[in-house]
């Protein structure tokens, strides 16, 4: 298993983007972020960590204007914590290694797929292709795409 941790190299390589969502709970603008519309197979880790978060086969269109997930690949890799802030009361989701902020959940998402909808910045996120993920060290997940592969 890797190891999965912030580190100052990792956060000097963030663009000004990404430093204000990860590092200072901001929020890209609706529309923009490059993962929108990805619609490749593969697996979106943190962009500060590396840490498993998300996958193709749990990305759906939400209509929001952000990368939306039913569910992460590990609820041990994220963490929920409740946010009042901006006069509201959501449920922000963090990476747990990393600690940086990814976004918000809600209870909104397909009910024939647990009904959560993980509403995530793109800026906090690398995407790793599915046929990278073996030599970037992240294989074992590998097994989490096959209901996407066209040759199953």
């Amino acid at each position: 298993m890797k190891s999965w941790k912030k580190s100052p190299e990792a956060i000097a390589r963030l663009s000004p983007e990404q430093y204000a969502v990860t590092q200072e709970n901001a929020t890209e603008r609706p529309g923009t972020g490059e993962y929108l519309h990805n619609e490749e197979p593969g697996i979106y880790v943190d962009i500060v960590s590396g840490e498993p978060l998300f996958t193709s086969v749990d990305k759906f269109d939400s209509g929001c204007g952000w990368p939306s997930f039913s569910r992460p690949v590990d609820q041990a890799f994220v963490k929920e914590l409740e946010d009042r802030s901006h006069g509201m009361q959501r449920v922000e989701v963090r990476s747990r290694h990393g600690d940086s902020h990814l976004g918000h959940v809600f209870p909104d998402g397909p009910k024939d797929r647990g009904g959560l909808r993980y509403c995530i910045n793109s800026a906090a996120l690398r995407f790793i292709h599915r046929d990278d993920m073996e030599a970037e060290g992240y294989g074992e997940y590998l097994c989490l795409l096959e209901e996407q592969d066209p040759a199953q």
